[in-house]
């Protein structure tokens, strides 16, 4: 890379870092081109970024974000990935790595707050935004339909008496 390469690669990532939910730091030595195509395209359909950057590269990035305790955790063979729900690309990586034991996660970041890799771990677990607004409009259409089933409940009991009353009209003409 030249230097001005280099600067728009951290210019743009220092953007990165500012704007995710959240960012999962990773190794990713011995994993194959294929393995990490497959990688990359799962966390691009899920809405997530995956970007192989130089550490030293990475660290001078998080310089003046709220993400700059994580600097730590760039050593060696390391994957950012990220996305701007804060579950996303800790799942995508946490799944991918139960298939691939060569992708290891070191930890990441979600605003101002570090996270260790069990932290990530436990950020996966989460729903995702889009399942926790489908619970919660659920759980607000729930009441309404009891309201409506109760409200509607005494007319269909008049209309089966009604009904009764009529056939047993009809039988006895």
């Amino acid at each position: 890379m030249e230097r001005a390469e280099k600067r728009e690669f951290v210019t743009e990532l220092n953007e990165v870092f500012k704007a995710s939910g959240s960012v999962v730091v990773a190794h990713y030595a011995g994993v194959t081109v294929a393995q990490m195509n497959d990688f990359r395209s799962k966390m691009r359909a899920a809405g997530g970024t995956v970007k192989v950057a130089k550490n030293r590269l990475a660290k001078i990035a998080l310089q003046g974000t709220e993400s700059e305790g994580m600097s730590n955790l760039f050593k060696g063979q390391t994957l950012i990935a990220f996305s701007e729900d804060p579950v996303t690309a800790p799942k995508v990586v946490m799944d991918f790595a139960k298939t691939n034991d060569k992708i290891i996660v070191l930890g990441g970041s979600m605003g101002a707050t570090t996270l260790s890799a069990d932290a990530v771990k436990s950020l996966a677990t989460l729903p995702s935004l889009d399942e926790l607004r489908g619970k919660l409009l659920g759980l607000l259409n729930a009441p309404a339909t009891r309201v409506a089933t109760v409200v509607a409940a005494p007319a269909s009991q008049l209309a089966r008496v009604f009904a009764a009353y009529a056939k047993k009209d009809e039988e006895a003409a």
